[in-house]
């Protein structure tokens, strides 16, 4: 092998265990490269993106799978993998066409839940 590929540094993986906050913040740090203006940064344009994607959800019905699948990752991108992972459960109540209002509310109470954790770490 050689040396070039044998010193690869590697991104570590998102938790497998639960975190106790809707945000896991070490995710984000490694996102943003320590970097904590850019994370506050980060932070207020998904709270925002958020919110858009959902009212957008509610207009644009049909738009729904691509919309939810347009959060789920930049809700992985910031830690926020219950928001990814209600995304992905609309997604797929979308495909399958079931259980759509169900998994929406889901979605609509992850982000809630994330956009309150977002709010208190940007008042610091």
């Amino acid at each position: 092998m050689t040396p070039e590929l044998q010193r690869m540094d590697w991104m570590p993986s998102p938790p497998l265990a639960p975190i106790d906050s809707p945000l896991d913040l070490d995710h984000l740090s490694r996102m943003t490269l320590g970097d904590a203006e850019l994370e506050q940064e980060v932070l207020a344009m998904f709270a925002e993106q958020a919110v858009r994607l959902i009212a957008a959800m509610a207009a644009l019905p049909a738009e729904t799978g691509a919309l939810a699948h347009k959060l789920k990752g930049s809700a992985r991108g910031i830690g926020a993998f219950a928001v990814a992972d209600a995304a992905a459960s609309l997604e797929t109540a979308v495909r399958i066409g079931r259980n759509q209002p169900h998994a929406l509310a889901a979605l609509k109470e992850a982000v809630a839940e994330v956009r309150a954790a977002i709010a208190t770490i940007l008042k610091h």
